[in-house]
């Protein structure tokens, strides 16, 4: 059975994009005699509000779509994330970085114009400490990230490939994202731990998204390796873009589907516009 899932997060109104995403994910499992999911991604609270995720289930009903109850909240979900995450530090895959986002680009712009160096999104600068000076300035107040060690975990669990309906096998490479950020003093867990979780918890069996996010795949599939996860087939479909070819934003309000509503367009004149009809 085809479990999907669309799960867009409550801190802006939905657009075209967010409609297209939706209608996609759940006519994958409408086809495919399957299941059809609807997930909050709130956990960062400081942007969630009420009134978004509200009109999230409005502006779907509206469009059509029934999905399962009840609907799984991230926020709800805290002490998962954090055990997934004291699993990956028991595994040695997680290292504090203290390094600031401005350190962080200089040293990967300095990378990149060496002889022989070579464009990361992360250098591994913090990798490199010894585990007493780690300690040390833990002890002494300074602040700092958890980031993954995807190059050990690729060493340890790889060779991984994934599975887009679009594109075929593709193989996982741990230098597309580097060793990303999965936690922050002020959030609990990333989005990308956060998604590997869920998406196990729920038994979601597709993962379908944007391509914008394809990227984001490499170091998923290495987290779910890592954390003894299922891995989902995937499929990352093309993105819906404005006039000047952007893709959509949340600030783009005149794409806003509670906009086009108020302006009179229908439910069924928007599936039509999004190759839905």
């Amino acid at each position: 059975m085809i479990v999907t899932r669309f799960a867009p997060s409550p801190t802006g109104l939905l657009h075209l994009g967010h409609a297209y995403a939706a209608l996609f994910a759940a006519e994958k499992a409408t086809k495919g005699g399957g299941r059809f999911l609807l997930r909050i991604e709130d956990i960062d609270r400081t942007r969630s509000r009420a009134d978004f995720e509200a009109a999230i289930f409005d502006d779907l009903a509206w469009l059509g779509l029934a999905w399962e109850q009840p609907v799984r909240r991230q926020s709800e979900y805290f002490d998962d994330y954090r055990a997934a995450l004291a699993r990956l530090d028991a595994e040695r895959l997680v290292y504090p970085c203290f390094c600031t986002r401005k350190a962080v680009a200089a040293e990967v712009a300095g990378a990149a114009a060496a002889p022989h160096g070579s464009s990361v999104a992360y250098p591994g600068t913090c990798r490199r400490l010894s585990p007493s000076e780690r300690d040390e300035r833990i002890a002494a107040g300074e602040l700092y990230a958890l980031r993954f060690d995807s190059s050990e975990a690729l060493k340890r669990f790889g060779p991984l490939t994934f599975s887009d309906g679009g594109r075929g096998t593709i193989a996982v490479d741990a230098n597309v994202l580097g060793d990303a950020v999965i936690a922050r003093k002020d959030v609990p867990a990333s989005y990308h731990v956060a998604v590997v979780v869920d998406d196990a918890a729920q038994g979601v069996t597709l993962v379908t998204r944007g391509e914008d996010l394809l990227d984001a795949t490499h170091l998923q599939r290495l987290l779910q390796a890592s954390l003894g996860l299922p891995e989902p087939g995937y499929h990352h479909h093309a993105l819906i873009r404005n006039d000047a070819g952007e893709r959509l934003s949340k600030r783009d309000g005149a794409q806003a589907l509670a906009a086009l509503r108020a302006a009179g367009e229908s439910p069924s004149a928007i599936r039509q516009r999004l190759g839905f009809a």
